[in-house]
């Protein structure tokens, strides 16, 4: 009789035990391992609307103590936040973040939205802006670092899959850059407009497709010229200071265009003659 009481109890204890086990280091399920319910991150399961990317204004900030500890430690290794941003420039490999962090929050508190432009970086103040250059086809965008990484000793900027995508490597997943730091106060903005438009169209204000952005003013009336052949739509080339340096971008412009319909039409069209992907922007 002692024999069988010992055996039940035995069972019991073991049965115990298996329910309270938890699976090993490294195969836990996601909601264990991760606060991310996609293991891998991938671009958006939806296609992205070009004419909803809103273009990013550098503007006076505000800062605060969130996502500027510093120093701080990941994967073992120490980084520092810049006291300030003044003069920085990097060049390096760009990657982008898509799905897979889309509606959590960044390192300073924010809603992280691949649709939109925005960056992540490992020692720029949070927030602050930049503009990132992409080496490989010249085309060049200003974004918002509101987040930290890229943990990769051989990336040096993360970007949003919309960033990506205005910079035309979003199909590759990296890209050579070049990141030059944008102070707000400091932005030298050319204000006549007659002197940037190259084509003596005065641009009215409304929404415009900007279809690139060029340090070389040959290369960006190349590309008005291109689109001309294809639009009646005003092309024009607003030219604009580069952040805290003289040197001039010019962006062109085609515009403005209040009918969405245009919108996606020229946008197709654009893309069907390897002239990249447009993003609307407003002035």
């Amino acid at each position: 009789m002692f024999k069988i009481r010992l055996l039940v109890v035995l069972a019991n204890v073991l049965i115990l035990a298996a329910c309270s086990s938890t699976a090993p280091s490294g195969t836990t399920s996601s909601a264990q391992s991760s606060r991310y319910s996609i293991s891998q991150d991938r671009a958006p399961s939806q296609a992205l609307d070009p004419s909803l990317i809103r273009e990013v204004i550098p503007e006076p900030l505000t800062r605060t103590t969130a996502g500027n500890r510093s120093p701080y430690t990941v994967n073992g290794r120490t980084y520092r936040v810049m006291a300030s941003e003044e003069g920085f420039q990097q060049t390096g490999l760009a990657s982008w973040y898509g799905e897979k962090f889309h509606g959590h929050l960044t390192s300073n508190g924010e809603i992280f939205d691949m649709y939109q432009v925005s960056a992540a970086h490992t020692s720029l103040p949070i927030p602050s802006f930049a503009r990132v250059t992409n080496l490989e086809n010249q085309r060049s965008i200003i974004v918002r670092v509101n987040d930290r990484g890229p943990f990769h000793n051989d990336r040096v900027i993360d970007l949003s899959y919309a960033a990506a995508w205005q910079l035309g490597f979003a199909n590759q997943g990296t890209a050579l850059v070049h990141i030059e730091s944008i102070v707000p106060d400091q932005r030298l903005l050319a204000s006549n407009d007659s002197s940037s438009a190259v084509n003596g169209v005065m641009a009215s204000a409304g929404r415009y497709l900007q279809a690139g952005a060029f340090a070389d003013l040959r290369a960006a009336e190349r590309l008005s010229a291109r689109l001309r052949e294809l639009t009646t739509r005003p092309v024009f080339i607003r030219s604009v200071n580069a952040g805290n340096t003289r040197q001039q971008m010019h962006r062109v412009r085609v515009g403005p265009i209040a009918d969405q319909n245009e919108i996606r039409r020229i946008t197709e069209m654009m893309s069907a003659a390897n002239l990249g992907q447009p993003f609307m922007v407003d002035e």
